[in-house]
């Protein structure tokens, strides 16, 4: 199936339900992630944030007993669809973690190439050049340029991040998808993270879960407000925050729940 895609719109989501088991996490979200520039997703914890954002790449079906109904269109295109490859998909759209996970075996250099070698789509006689690429968008080159071959592991919490965002880059995507990617660091790997997050979104439509109201406020261009599995409301992130239409979405940026 698809759906002739809105200019400008990446992702549109239509009646998307999903959830685990008997449990309905996520009750008919629609909603249009625009191409290009950065969408934030708010909302308390257990709202279902994850659970979407992970629909988007079709990660949340590798959970036992997850489940999901609707439709996801990248590009005007299902990725529910039949003829849609899972693993395809998620090259197109990476994901970056809550917590840094680079292979704690593999090093600076073979962390980077690992997606690529996975799909094998290595061309060996550019891997150099997959390297430094790679790691100068994610703002991380001139820190490790002269180790390599250093175990991935051994960085900074900040550096790991920003690691797993250069093994993301790597493959190429069109997206990439960040749950709770700060939520771990201090404050000074935060600031470096939104710093990339602002230079990425020029050239990648990025989709950042995040807990923290004033790091959406810094980062993102439009915010989505999620409450108990449904969407309350989207709009330009100036907007939601100042001037939001829905009282629950006023209650909870003024700090009356959450």
């Amino acid at each position: 199936m698809s759906e002739a895609p809105t200019e400008a719109t990446k992702f549109q989501v239509k009646g998307l339900k999903a959830g685990f088991g008997s449990n309905e996490v996520l009750h008919g979200i629609d909603m249009d992630v625009p191409d290009r520039g950065v969408t934030a997703i708010i909302g308390p914890s257990g709202c279902g944030k994850s659970t979407l954002i992970r629909c988007l790449n079709r990660m949340h079906e590798q959970v036992p007993s997850a489940y999901a109904d609707g439709n996801v269109f990248l590009d005007g295109v299902d990725v529910y669809g039949s003829g849609v490859d899972p693993v395809l998909l998620r090259r197109r759209v990476g994901m970056v973690f809550q917590k840094p996970n680079p292979f704690p075996s593999m090093s600076i250099r073979d962390n980077v190439l690992a997606g690529l070698k996975l799909t094998g789509r290595l061309d060996k006689g550019k891997a150099d050049e997959i390297v430094e690429r790679a790691l100068t968008q994610a703002a991380l080159w001139d820190e490790v340029k002269d180790r390599l071959d250093d175990r991935g592991i051994g960085l900074s919490g900040g550096q790991q991040q920003r690691l797993c965002i250069a093994r993301s880059m790597a493959v190429e995507p069109d997206v990439i998808l960040m749950d709770e990617p700060c939520s771990a660091l201090d404050p000074i790997a935060t600031a470096r993270i939104e710093d990339l997050i602002h230079q990425l979104k020029e050239n990648y439509t990025i989709v950042i879960v995040t807990h923290n109201m004033q790091q959406a406020a810094r980062a993102s261009d439009q915010t989505a407000f999620l409450l108990m599995g449904e969407l309350v409301e989207m709009s330009p992130t100036s907007q939601l925050f100042t001037s939001p239409t829905d009282k629950r979405t006023e209650d909870y940026i003024t700090g009356k729940f959450g």
